[in-house]
């Protein structure tokens, strides 16, 4: 069975880090692209970063180039989210997502992990 565990939320400052970590259970990672979104109250779900399966080929959303980056340890089955300079504006439910294609363009992400709350307030 497919699944997708996220870590590593929790309550920081503004300007404050934080490192998720979506690991993966039932599959190997390695051949599969990784997505991560997030979900603030009352907002639509958005995109905010994908790695290919590679590793190769990284993307991220407007609003966190520059802050934010992705990587993976596919020896751990692992996919980390690192979120320097966090702003309350990031405050949001993250969840990892897959899709059985290794690239990060195209098609649905039919897998999610439960989500991990982030929360960045003084």
């Amino acid at each position: 069975q497919l699944q997708l565990v996220e870590s590593g939320g929790g309550l920081v400052q503004p300007g404050g880090s934080l490192r998720l970590s979506c690991t993966a259970s039932g599959f190997t990672l390695d051949s599969y692209a990784i997505s991560w979104f997030r979900q603030a109250p009352g907002k639509e779900r958005e995109g905010v970063s994908c790695i290919s399966s590679s590793g190769v080929s990284t993307n991220f959303a407007g609003s966190v180039k520059g802050r934010f980056t992705i990587s993976r340890d596919n020896a751990k089955n692992t996919v980390y989210l690192q979120m320097n300079s966090l702003k309350p504006e990031d405050t949001a439910v993250y969840y990892c997502a897959t899709k059985k294609a290794r690239f990060c363009y195209g098609g649905s992400w039919p897998y999610w992990g439960q989500g991990t709350q982030v929360t960045v307030s003084s």
